[in-house]
C-alpha cells in the first residue's frame, strides 16, 4: 500500500476524534444558549430604535423646514418692506439711504438686493461691509447678475426660483428671485435677494441627522458638507430625487438607495422656490449601537466558548499537535526533504517518537548525499518503476588530467594530511560539476574516482532528444567556465589546491534506463554501447588537445548551436566504421569567446598537439586515431 493511500486511510479514521466530539457538542450547547438570548435581544431593541429614528429623523425635517422658511419669509418680507419704503422716498433721497443703512445693519446677512426703478430694469442696493469683510470684488455682482439674466426674466414672469451663488463667490450664498408687483412701475416686476444661509447651517445637522435644501434645478443649496455647496453639486439625477419630486405628498418619509447605501429620508416641499428640504439618516448607522452589543455579547460567547474548548482540547491537543508534527516530517520525507529539526516535546512515548523520528531523518540526511536524491525520491513516489526502459538519452564524461600526478604532489607535499586535502579539493571541484549539471535538468549518475558520469533525458526530459543534447552540451560549456573562474581565483603554484583542466565526451543514443543492482543496494543508472562510446570519447581529449568531444550523433542535433571544429575520425574497437567527433568551441549565439579551436586552446593554455605522433597506447587500446577522411594513421 502506497505512502499517499496509508495518510489518506489514516486521516480518515481519527477525522472524528474524542476529543472534536466533545468540542461539538460544548459549541453547540453554548451557541444555542448564548446565541438565541442574543438574537432576541438584538431583534427587540432594534424594532424600537428604528421607531424611534424614523419619528426623530422626520421630527427634525419638519422643525428644519420650518425655521428655513420662516427665515427666507422673513428675508423676503423685510426686503419688500425696504424696497416699498424706496419708492416712497425716492432711490436718491436721504431718508432711502438711511432706511438701506439701517435695513443691512439688521440683516447683516443680506448680501445685496436687485429691483426695478424708473428708468432703468435693475437698481443694485448693495451691503458693502459685507463683502467689504469677506474680501470679495464688487464687480462680480454685476457678471453674476449677467450671467443669470434669464433667471431675473423667469421671476418677472412670475416664477420664484432659488440658485445656488456659493460656486461663484466662494462665501455661502443664496440667490432669491421672487415676482413682485412694482407700485411705482405700475407692472409685474421681479427682486433678487443674495443672501448668506450662515445661520441655517447649524440648525442642518444634528449627530447622525443630516438636512440639506435643494432647488427645483436639483442644485445643493445648503448641506451640512460644505464642499458640496461650494462646488456646485447637482443631483437630480439620483433615482430618490426623481421619486421624490413624482411623489404628490407635501411631507412624507420612506427608505430610499443611493449609491447602493440605505437612507431613511423625510422631506418637505417648500412653498417658496419649488425648493424641497430633505433630512436623512444612514440606516445601517442607526444600529451601530446595538451591532456594538451584539458583538459584545458574541465576543462574551466567543470566549466562554474558547475556555470550554480550551478545556476538553487541552490534553488532546498535546497528543494530536505532536503528531501532526510528526505527520508533516513524514511529508516532507516522502517529498525528498530530509534535513528536518524536530525536538521532542515531552518526555513520554511521543517525545521518544520524536526523538526516533529525527534520529532517522538525520541518517536519511546523510545517506541521500550518497546517492541521487531526486532519483530516490523519485523512486519512493513511484514514478521510477523496477526493471529498465530504453531511453534515448545523452551521455557525459569528464575526467580531471594529470590527476595521478597531482595526487603524488599531495602526498609528498602533506603527508598523512593529504587524504583529507585531496577531498576537499575534489569536493569543491564536483560542487561545481554537478551544480552544472542539474541546472540543465541532469542527472549525475556517479563520481569514479575523479571522472564524472551524467545523463540527460534518462529520468527528466526536456522535451525531446535535440534539447536534452542541448543540455548536456550546455552544461560541458557551463563547466568549463566555472572552471576558468576557479583557477582564476587560485594562488600560483599552491600546492594544496592546484588549478584543475578536464576532458569532457559526449554521446547521444538509445541506452537501457533503470535501478541496477541487488535487493540491499540499487541505484539508476544508464547502460549501453552509447555510454561506452561517451566514456571512449572523452579519453580523446588529450591526444586531441581538446577540452569538449561529442559525438557525431550528438552533433546532428545541436550543430546549428554551437561552433565546433570536426576533428580526425577515430575506429573504436567493436565498430565497423570510423567515428566522427567534433571538439566543441563555443556558443553559436555568443558574441565573446572563441571563434576557432586555435583560439579555445590559446585561452585554456592547451599546447596544440601532433596528432600524427600521439602515443595511444598509453590510453585504453579500444581505438585509432584518422585523418579526416577516416582512414587509420
Amino acid at each position: 500500500m502506497s505512502y499517499q493511500r496509508k495518510n489518506r486511510l489514516s486521516d480518515k479514521f481519527i477525522r472524528f476524534s474524542i476529543g472534536a466530539k466533545l468540542v461539538t457538542i460544548i459549541t453547540f450547547l453554548v451557541l444555542i444558549s448564548l446565541g438565541a438570548i442574543t438574537f432576541l435581544v438584538s431583534y427587540m431593541v432594534r424594532q424600537d430604535l428604528e421607531l424611534n429614528a424614523e419619528e426623530n429623523n422626520f421630527e427634525f425635517n419638519r422643525r428644519t423646514s420650518s425655521e428655513t422658511g420662516h427665515t427666507i419669509s422673513s428675508v423676503r418680507s423685510n426686503s419688500n418692506v425696504l424696497i416699498q419704503i424706496i419708492y416712497t422716498a425716492g432711490v436718491n433721497s436721504d431718508l432711502a439711504k438711511q432706511a438701506a443703512g439701517f435695513f443691512f445693519e439688521q440683516n447683516n446677512q443680506i448680501a445685496a438686493l436687485v429691483f426695478p426703478v424708473t428708468g432703468q430694469d435693475e437698481y443694485f442696493l448693495i451691503n458693502n461691509n459685507f463683502f467689504l469683510t469677506r474680501d470679495i470684488d464688487l464687480s462680480l455682482i454685476d457678471s453674476y447678475y449677467d450671467i443669470n439674466s434669464e433667471i431675473y426674466q423667469r421671476a418677472k414672469e412670475g416664477e420664484s426660483i432659488f440658485l445656488n451663488a456659493t460656486p461663484y463667490f466662494s462665501v455661502p450664498l443664496l440667490a432669491l428671485y421672487f415676482p413682485m408687483f412694482s407700485q411705482e412701475l405700475q407692472s409685474q416686476s421681479a427682486v433678487s435677494i443674495l443672501y448668506s444661509p450662515d445661520i441655517l447651517y447649524d440648525s442642518f445637522s444634528s449627530g447622525l441627522n443630516q438636512s440639506y435644501l435643494i432647488n427645483q434645478f436639483g442644485d445643493i443649496l445648503i448641506h451640512p458638507d460644505f464642499e458640496l455647496v461650494r462646488a456646485g453639486a447637482n443631483i437630480s439625477n439620483r433615482e430618490y430625487i426623481k421619486s421624490i419630486r413624482r411623489d404628490t405628498f407635501r411631507s412624507r418619509q420612506d427608505l430610499y438607495y443611493d449609491e447602493g447605501i440605505q437612507y431613511f429620508i423625510a422631506y418637505t416641499k417648500l412653498n417658496i422656490g419649488a425648493s424641497i428640504l430633505l433630512t436623512s439618516i444612514e440606516y445601517k448607522k442607526l444600529f451601530e449601537g446595538i451591532e456594538a452589543t451584539t458583538r459584545r455579547n458574541l465576543y462574551l460567547t466567543a470566549a466562554v466558548l474558547f475556555l470550554s474548548i480550551l478545556f476538553i482540547w487541552f490534553f488532546s491537543k498535546t497528543i494530536s499537535t505532536a503528531l501532526k508534527i510528526l505527520s508533516n516530517a513524514a511529508r516532507k520525507i516522502e517529498g525528498g526533504i530530509f534535513d528536518l529539526d524536530l525536538k521532542p516535546k515531552s518526555r513520554d512515548e511521543i517525545g521518544f517518537l520524536t526523538s526516533s523520528f529525527q534520529r532517522m531523518s538525520t541518517a536519511l540526511n546523510i545517506f541521500g548525499r550518497f546517492t541521487n536524491r531526486e532519483i530516490a525520491v523519485k523512486a519512493m513516489r513511484g514514478e521510477i518503476k523496477p526493471g529498465g526502459l530504453p531511453k534515448h538519452a545523452t551521455i557525459f564524461f569528464s575526467d580531471i588530467r594529470g590527476f595521478t600526478e597531482k595526487s603524488e604532489i599531495f602526498t609528498n607535499v602533506f603527508g598523512n594530511e593529504a587524504s583529507d586535502k585531496i577531498i576537499f579539493w575534489l569536493n569543491s571541484y564536483f560542487t561545481q560539476m554537478v551544480e552544472c549539471v542539474e541546472k540543465t535538468n541532469g542527472v549525475v549518475d556517479k563520481f569514479i574516482g575523479d571522472a564524472v558520469m551524467a545523463h540527460w533525458g534518462t529520468a527528466y526530459s526536456a522535451g525531446s532528444p535535440a534539447k536534452d543534447a542541448f543540455n548536456g552540451v550546455k552544461a560541458a560549456l557551463m563547466m568549463r567556465k566555472a572552471l576558468m573562474q576557479l583557477n582564476k581565483n587560485r594562488a600560483p603554484a599552491d600546492p594544496g589546491d592546484p588549478p584543475i583542466c578536464i576532458g569532457c565526451g559526449i554521446n547521444t543514443g538509445i541506452v537501457t534506463a533503470g535501478q541496477l543492482g541487488s535487493d540491499l543496494r540499487m541505484e539508476y543508472t544508464v547502460i549501453g554501447d552509447p555510454v561506452n562510446l561517451a566514456s571512449r570519447i572523452e579519453s580523446l581529449n588529450k591526444p586531441l588537445g581538446t577540452d569538449i568531444l561529442i559525438s557525431e550523433d550528438t552533433w546532428n542535433l545541436v550543430r546549428t548551436y554551437f561552433i565546433t571544429e570536426e576533428m580526425p575520425s577515430v575506429t573504436v574497437k567493436g565498430k565497423e566504421k570510423p567515428v566522427r567527433i567534433f571538439a566543441v568551441i563555443n556558443h553559436v549565439s555568443v558574441s565573446s569567446g572563441p571563434k576557432t579551436l586555435a583560439e579555445l586552446r590559446e585561452m585554456l593554455g592547451i599546447a596544440p598537439p601532433d596528432i600524427s605522433k600521439a602515443d595511444v597506447n598509453k590510453e585504453e587500446k579500444k581505438y585509432k586515431i584518422g585523418d579526416q577522411t577516416g582512414h587509420a594513421k
